[in-house]
């Protein structure tokens, strides 16, 4: 395999840029375009329709639905991610909010399952359980996730509540981590090339092995492809027959992290209540700081979160359906197993 020396594409940026020139990825709804899209929940919901089989001819959006075409080219084919502000959810109940984002989900992609059961809808929020469980989820915590992708092409998240303290959101590029490897110790960058076995967390696919072995790195048709979970990788050593990690192999994943934590490399935002994040796995890595909750149950910081697979995509790799399942354009990514039926919970 000839790897390029340097990736020249727009999702090559770097977070001290991106400070410096938000109106590249903040977009604020306007007044009309806020209308519409209450207009098509509310009259989605009055037919009776199920928000977790929604489509895109159920969510009419004459003006709002060009924008969101733009953005899935900017999702897909330039910088990867985008930040919508000015939802108005306190004016909204949880229902509508929820119909709200299926219904933009629709006009990008195509909504995939969450968890083993089939929630296509997903709850980003404290749960009290222990990291330690080996099958928890980081996001069911408070603790600092480190910098990772979701087995999705794109993940959306819809603020509800914010931590009353962190919680920031980070993001990076994987292709500008890959530009600084090869840039200060290209003797590393084949070894991020190598299969490595990331845990499943106990949601595992029938006739599936509990983890799974996909390259951190993926160079295929042309394009950097990126999927990684530092913790999962960690945990997956759990199970003897996993792939064991070189010093070489160790020493490439710490500079990876180390790169990706650089202050001028990620871009950190705060979340607040109706701002929507969209952002491509494939091409970008996000985060999400540790957080302090407040004491109610009721106001404990508690995110939507949406995974879809994108039309028009670029090809993956035969490995990925070790995670994806398919890597059929359209028709890829989520967790399903045996029990998995596809649904929408309004509550976590």
């Amino acid at each position: 395999m000839i790897l390029p020396k340097y990736i020249n594409v727009p999702a090559a940026w770097k977070g001290v840029d991106m400070r410096q020139n938000p109106g590249r990825w903040i977009y604020s709804l306007a007044i009309d375009e806020i209308a519409e899209l209450k207009k098509a929940a509310d009259d989605f919901l009055f037919s009776g329709g199920d928000i977790g089989s929604l489509k895109i001819s159920d969510f009419p959006l004459p003006t709002f639905g060009l924008k969101l075409k733009n953005l899935q080219e900017t999702l897909t084919k330039r910088i990867g991610f985008q930040l919508i502000k000015g939802l108005p959810i306190d004016q909204y109940g949880i229902e509508t909010t929820a119909a709200i984002f299926c219904g933009i989900g629709s006009h990008l992609g195509f909504a995939r399952s969450q968890n083993a059961k089939g929630h296509i809808l997903g709850h980003v929020k404290d749960l009290g359980i222990k990291l330690d469980d080996p099958n928890t989820r980081i996001y069911q915590t408070t603790e600092r996730q480190s910098f990772h992708t979701d087995s999705c092409d794109v993940v959306g998240l819809l603020c509800l509540i914010e931590a009353k303290e962190g919680g920031l959101s980070l993001l990076a590029s994987t292709v500008t981590i890959y530009n600084e490897i090869q840039k200060h110790r290209p003797d590393l960058i084949n070894y991020l090339f190598d299969p490595v076995s990331t845990d499943r967390r106990g949601e595992v696919p029938e006739g599936q092995k509990p983890y799974f072995n996909i390259p951190i790195l993926n160079w295929y048709e042309d394009l950097l492809t990126g999927i990684y979970q530092r913790t999962y990788i960690q945990s997956a050593s759990r199970f003897p027959d996993s792939i064991q990690l070189s010093k070489e192999h160790l020493e490439a994943i710490d500079l990876f992290d180390e790169i990706a934590n650089e202050p001028d490399i990620h871009l950190s935002m705060q979340l607040k209540p109706g701002d929507m994040q969209f952002v491509y796995n494939h091409s970008l890595l996000h985060d999400r700081t540790g957080f302090t909750d407040w004491p109610e149950v009721e106001n404990r910081r508690h995110l939507l979160r949406l995974w879809l697979a994108m039309p028009g995509d670029r090809e993956l790799p035969e490995v990925f359906k070790q995670r994806y399942g398919s890597i059929e354009i359209s028709n890829r990514g989520g967790i399903i197993t045996h029990n998995t039926r596809l649904h929408v919970s309004l509550t976590p």
